[in-house]
């Protein structure tokens, strides 16, 4: 069974009575309607933090970036060059 850990909030009567009607008319509890509601916001927050979006002049930079740090410069050539004349496979 899972743990059930409480939170206790307190609300204007505005707000009280918002998320009353709000709950009334979705057919659920306030607590339900307010626990319902701050998931879905949290899930949002998450997502929305969570990924990195960049412009397309941005994308082709890291595109072109990403696809040359792949191909070795001189000083890469010469170490795998060394390292080829010193190590051999069994």
């Amino acid at each position: 069974m899972a743990s059930i850990a409480r939170f206790d909030l307190r609300l204007d009567q505005d707000d009280k009575d918002l998320f009353a009607q709000a709950a009334t008319l979705a057919g659920t509890s306030m607590a339900g309607f307010v626990r319902s509601a701050a998931q879905e916001k949290a899930q949002a927050v998450i997502d929305r933090e969570s990924r990195l979006t960049l412009s397309q002049r941005d994308f082709r930079a890291l595109s072109v970036a990403l696809e040359e740090a792949f191909a070795p410069n001189e000083h890469l050539r010469g170490a795998l060059d060394s390292v080829r004349q010193t190590v051999r496979r069994a």
